[in-house]
């Protein structure tokens, strides 16, 4: 594997290069940014986020705020949050440098076993288990896995004490260009004599994925405030579903038809013809639009306006900048 990497790694703009010390920063912001996120959509968000924020302290002095819109659009929204927070302990207690080992470092604001296992081993060359997607796919097919429990220990085996970070990267390089979920290219793979699955032709059979559950649907309206050419944004709840994002103002999502009862003033509210649907990791979301011009002062506590013609500078989540997009006024 590892004369493989030192063949056909990927170059990508978190990763030191041959024979460079890898930039625990670098490693830690790329490994969060890529939780349930593609390669090819962080790369620019990532190169943006270091030309602004490059180091632990920069980061740590760094409004939540502006933290929170620059990561709009990559979802799961409480990593940015802890972003901040890890960055603030790495500062405060760790002399602004990161702990190397898996238990120092789980121990950090929004660090779980994945991610200190990655920094440990890439960022350290602590000889630490890596288990991503795309190695839980090629460690699966390898031995030929039933059960998804047994992934791990069977990577621990595999894991070597020479280079344990190069081999990380190229078992996740493995799995992203050649051992993939749909049609591997198996004849190009340096451990086709070893895996278990392509003996026996179901190479395609593993990992193996349980049945999904249906995911309930919600619905809920958003709120489409005009004032001249500003439009309302409220700040959600620090706490919760997009806590601390600026947002459209919305009524509760629920099981019961949406209404106008939670709108952000007394107005002519009306109902456009457009919806908004939308996915998250547990539930559907169908919205219905309303639209009314209100006055500025009857606008609640805390809200603001903001100029519609530069609304996708405010860094609103994806589910309100669909909204937004749907009532065709940006």
């Amino acid at each position: 594997m590892l004369r493989w990497y030192d063949t056909h790694r990927r170059t990508l703009p978190w990763r030191a290069g041959p024979g460079e010390r890898a930039d625990p920063y670098r490693v830690w912001l790329s490994e969060v940014m890529l939780q349930q996120t593609t390669v090819a959509t962080v790369g620019p968000r990532f190169a943006a986020w270091v030309a602004r924020w490059p180091d632990f302290a920069s980061l740590a002095r760094a409004d939540e705020a502006d933290v929170m819109a620059a990561w709009a659009g990559l979802g799961y929204y409480a990593r940015a949050r802890n972003l901040v927070a890890c960055a603030r302990a790495v500062v405060g207690g760790h002399n602004g440098a990161f702990p190397r080992t898996e238990a120092e470092l789980r121990a950090l604001p929004g660090i779980g076993d994945y991610t200190a296992a990655a920094i440990a081993a890439i960022a350290f060359d602590e000889p630490a288990t890596v288990v991503d997607a795309n190695v839980e796919r090629v460690v699966a097919r390898l031995f030929r896995l039933e059960d998804k429990a047994a992934t791990r220990p069977a990577a621990a085996t595999l894991t070597p004490a020479e280079r344990p970070g190069d081999f990380a990267q190229a078992m996740m390089d493995l799995g992203a260009t050649i051992c993939t979920s749909r049609g591997p290219k198996c004849l190009l793979c340096p451990l086709r004599e070893q895996c278990a699955a392509y003996a026996a032709g179901d190479q395609e059979r593993y990992p193996v994925k349980p049945a999904r559950a249906d995911k309930p649907t919600r619905h809920g309206t958003i709120f489409w405030a005009r004032n001249g050419g500003d439009v309302l944004l409220v700040r959600r709840p620090p706490k919760g579903l997009l806590g601390g994002m600026r947002a459209l103002p919305t009524g509760p999502w629920s099981a019961e038809p949406p209404g106008l009862a939670d709108a952000p003033a007394p107005a002519d509210w009306h109902l456009l013809p457009a919806t908004v649907e939308h996915v998250f990791t547990h539930f559907r979301l169908k919205l219905v639009l309303a639209t009314a011009a209100i006055d500025r002062h009857a606008a609640p506590d805390g809200a603001l306006w903001w100029p519609i013609e530069s609304l996708g500078e405010a860094g609103l989540p994806t589910v309100f900048a669909k909204a937004a997009s749907a009532t065709g006024e940006p």
